[in-house]
């Protein structure tokens, strides 16, 4: 190869890795720009060495060579990276998988870049922005609509929370998805996730519970 055409695919790497990092640094995830344009340069950079690094020894005797395995490694390995960008905050929740999708997608722009598959490469980057400026609100609203909310009740007495529990599940007009009920310490946890919560009932529930004596607590999620 070119030292010209080497180094105009290594800065387009880098350019499209920086496109796609600009978006994770505005939120200030740890994998940001920076490691964004490493990834996508490093990415490339493997490509050609996979391609054309080798030519010397090719044609010689005993020699075999598959130019597709040092750059199929750049697939795998750069789960090691994406790994260490998702956090387990607690049960249920989850962060940093869009992070590592995003260093996956740039590996693969990088591996494009490197094979001089220029279209493939912009296409790509024009399509990560897109899925992370523009989808992500729309994917959130939508979200929202089909969420689960919840209701968290600690009251002070068991004969009370079994009291809460009937009188919720009497109520036609609600729909409950789970309920449990923990004891914690000398009180006790009644969680309500609903599938469906009419919001005059939510408001006479949640008056009626911040008025009785025997409720400690009352949480309203979603």
């Amino acid at each position: 190869m070119e030292t010209t055409e080497i180094a105009l695919r290594l800065a387009l790497a880098t350019l499209f890795g920086a496109a796609i990092g600009l978006e994770r640094e505005r939120k200030n995830w740890t994998a940001g720009m920076r490691t964004h344009m490493m990834v996508c340069m490093g990415s490339a950079l493997i490509m050609m060495v996979s391609a054309h690094g080798f030519n010397e020894v090719l044609g010689k005797e005993g020699v075999g060579l598959d130019p597709s395995r040092v750059a199929a490694q750049v697939v795998s390995g750069i789960g090691f990276i994406g790994a260490g960008t998702i956090l387990f905050l607690k049960q249920g929740v989850v962060r940093g998988l869009t992070t590592a999708a995003g260093l996956w997608t740039v590996a693969g722009i990088g591996l494009a870049t490197g094979g001089g598959m220029y279209f493939a490469a912009v296409a790509a980057t024009i399509l990560a922005l897109f899925i992370l400026w523009i989808i992500q609100p729309l994917e959130a609203r939508f979200a929202q609509r089909f969420k689960k909310k919840t209701l968290r009740i600690t009251t002070l007495t068991e004969e009370k929370s079994l009291n809460i529990l009937n009188e919720i599940f009497e109520q036609e007009e609600v729909s409950v998805a789970s309920c449990t009920l923990e004891r914690m310490g000398k009180d006790y946890l009644i969680t309500f996730a609903f599938k469906w919560l009419p919001n005059t009932h939510r408001s006479r529930i949640m008056s009626q519970l911040h008025s009785d004596e025997a409720v400690k607590e009352v949480v309203w999620v979603g």
